[in-house]
């Protein structure tokens, strides 16, 4: 087994042949008359990174089940290589709450644990026979080889420590590890179900929205993860920083067929307009001339002195290849929130705030305060108390400390999780009609049209309804009445990236004060005025942008953020220039002491790995010579340099985190 076999997640080298692929096979799916899409096919290539991309209820989601074969398309098959493994997380699960978030994650290690038992039997098996020169004992002893090696391929007795890299990149501590999943939200629920997925490392992920539960430091811990998996990837999201960073190939989903681009979703864009462009002009050029050539055929139809040139045009016109121009779905959403009522001067003002679920402290002690017209959002990490605090301002939770709204504020709230919380049997319309009152009523059709449910699409059950959809008809909920403060927490969830723009500008119009909670760069760029970030239970104010806070900071993301504070946080108050230069100096040479024994410890490493591994070699080929095969020293040996073998691994992983830390503080003092 080489050095390569067991890294990081992410890193594991498949054995795969790179010519096998997924393919997809002109599938047709029709909901009673409604046809989703008709006889598109494409190939899923191994290593391939594809976005997939179409307005909500294109069938995006649709298409990632048939792959994962849990639905059955009308017509068209899907062909998967015999033994491929297929990792589909949906964007939303039924969940088993009966293990430990770690023990849950264990289930992704369930052939190990059973090849593990299997090698266990064949120990002993092997250990209480004497016919050591039979065909059954050679046997027993090449099927423990293969074995063997699988488990180590597999990742072998480390596979606890890719656990914990895994559940720590998507933002649990260890103190999670233990706790019932039973305890946490859905969002983290559905983290859990992720970690179990990465963990698993299937031939092909299938990703339905996988950030939408995530803060932005998870969001770019699976970014890196999925930029080195050594499988493909087809991924559904709305979040462009991230479908631009990951992914080279964009299918687009439009009006039943399919569109493939070999782009990152920023360029699929620019060349899906070039692509329309080029086929108006070449359609535009192409009926002027059948145009002409109809004229001359009416008008020399009948004179025998120009039959001969009539003939040829009539032969022409048949033979030509008729250009067809992309239908573009030029359906979007039409959001205009009502004029708000003028409120007081300053709508929140909160002092001493705290809030403790149990013994858990989620803020401390914070003030601020929003005025008027202010554009206002909640960044941080998950779990820092931005959706608490939204709540206490909804008054939907008991504090210590003093919170007062102002004079006639009156709130529309968008909650993380409103598009579940509809009821799955009622229809889109007694969705809207059941909180309706007054006049407004009389306009529930137009305003479910202005939010692209039109026609018979009132009539459908939300139990149908895709993410987006559902999303929209939570929101329509919100435009039933004019508020003046209007809360969203993660409003972009499930929204396609043409109603996430026409989201942001109705925001950008409403006159109203705004506060949004959301790990969406892009959405919040020139859209806030104001940020609080939220950090170790308080709180601390930014003016302007999102993009202009990281870039004050001279970071690229919020986990550099992160470990740069904690860095800090060894400074005092009173530290002069010249103690700090002092204290940057000796830091870095103790970082350079320590980047140049890490070095050295990871190099004396894989050199017993290599020697370990030769000596492996050395032994397998004396216990497959039949004059060896009663040797039990010999067998002895080689299990012993197995173990050896596995805990220079698992100690090369240590080295390798140790190193990459080092090298992490190195670059947050330069």
């Amino acid at each position: 087994m080489s050095r390569g076999s067991i890294v990081f997640p992410g890193l594991f080298l498949s054995l795969r042949k790179f010519s096998e692929m997924v393919s997809v096979n002109q599938l047709t799916v029709d909901f009673g008359g409604f046809l989703l899409f008709e006889e598109v096919s494409f190939l899923v290539n191994p290593r391939d990174r594809i976005g997939l991309t179409g307005k909500n209820g294109a069938g995006k989601s649709t298409l990632l089940k048939i792959i994962a074969n849990k639905m059955q398309p009308t017509s068209g098959t899907v062909s998967i290589p015999k033994g491929y493994k297929i990792g589909y997380l949906p964007q939303h699960m039924n969940y088993s709450d009966t293990r430990t978030v770690f023990a849950e994650v264990e289930q992704a290690f369930v052939e190990l644990k059973r090849i593990q038992q299997q090698i266990d039997h064949l120990n002993n098996e092997i250990a209480s026979r004497t016919d050591y020169e039979s065909d059954e004992y050679m046997k027993l002893l090449d099927l423990l080889t293969d074995k063997t090696e699988r488990y180590n391929m597999l990742g072998g007795a480390n596979y606890e420590g890719r656990i914990e890299t895994t559940l720590k990149g998507l933002g649990f501590e260890r103190s999670d590890f233990t706790r019932n999943t039973g305890e946490f939200s859905g969002g983290w629920r559905m983290r859990v179900e992720l970690a179990k997925l990465l963990l698993e490392q299937p031939d092909v992920f299938l990703l339905d929205e996988p950030t939408n539960h995530l803060d932005i430091d998870s969001i770019q811990w699976l970014e890196d993860f999925l930029k080195d998996y050594n499988g493909a990837v087809v991924l559904i999201s709305h979040d462009k920083a991230f479908l631009d960073n990951l992914t080279s190939r964009t299918v687009e989903i439009s009006l039943g067929k399919i569109y493939d681009y070999k782009a990152s979703y920023s360029k699929y864009v620019e060349l899906r307009k070039e692509r329309r462009e080029q086929q108006l002009a070449a359609f535009k050029n192409q009926q002027k001339m059948i145009e002409d050539t109809e004229k001359f055929i009416e008008r020399f139809r009948y004179q025998a002195t120009k039959s001969v040139q009539v003939q040829s045009r009539i032969k022409q016109l048949a033979k030509i290849e008729r250009i067809e121009v992309d239908e573009f779905d030029k359906s979007s959403l039409k959001i205009k929130f009502p004029p708000a009522p003028r409120s007081g001067t300053v709508v929140v003002k909160g002092v001493g705030v705290s809030k403790a679920y149990g013994d858990l402290q989620v803020l401390d002690n914070i003030d601020f305060s929003i005025e008027r017209g202010e554009k206002v959002a909640f960044i941080g990490r998950n779990g820092e108390g931005k959706t608490t605090l939204a709540r206490i301002i909804m008054h939907e939770l008991q504090h210590t400390g003093q919170l007062e709204l102002g004079h006639n504020v009156k709130i529309g709230y968008f909650a993380q999780n409103q598009a579940d919380r509809l009821d799955d049997n009622l229809t889109v319309l007694d969705t809207v009609d059941q909180v309706a009152v007054g006049a407004i009523r009389t306009k529930i059709r137009d305003l479910l049209g202005a939010f692209m449910f039109s026609g018979e699409d009132v009539d459908k059950k939300v139990s149908v309804l895709s993410g987006g959809e559902r999303t929209r008809l939570a929101m329509v909920r919100l435009l039933l009445e004019p508020v003046n403060l209007l809360i969203m927490d993660e409003p972009t969830n499930h929204l396609d990236m043409r109603s996430k723009d026409l989201l942001k500008q109705a925001i950008r119009d409403f006159d109203g004060t705004v506060l949004i909670v959301s790990h969406d760069r892009e959405f919040l760029d020139g859209l806030t005025d104001k940020l609080f970030e939220f950090r170790n239970k308080k709180i601390k104010e930014h003016l302007g942008g999102v993009y202009q806070f990281l870039q004050e900071k001279k970071l690229e993301s919020l986990k550099e953020l992160e470990q740069k504070r904690n860095d800090g946080s060894r400074k005092t108050k009173g530290d002069s220039p010249a103690s700090k230069n002092k204290i940057s100096f000796e830091e870095r040479k103790e970082l350079n002491r320590r980047l140049k024994r890490s070095q050295k410890n990871l190099e004396v490493c894989e050199q017993k790995i290599t020697e370990l591994e030769e000596e492996q070699e050395a032994l397998n080929k004396k216990l497959q010579l039949p004059e060896n095969a009663s040797d039990h020293t010999l067998f002895e040996s080689y299990q012993e340099s197995q173990k050896a073998l596995d805990r220079e691994m698992e100690n090369w992983e240590s080295l390798h985190v140790e190193l990459e830390q080092v090298e992490a503080d190195l670059q947050q003092l330069n």
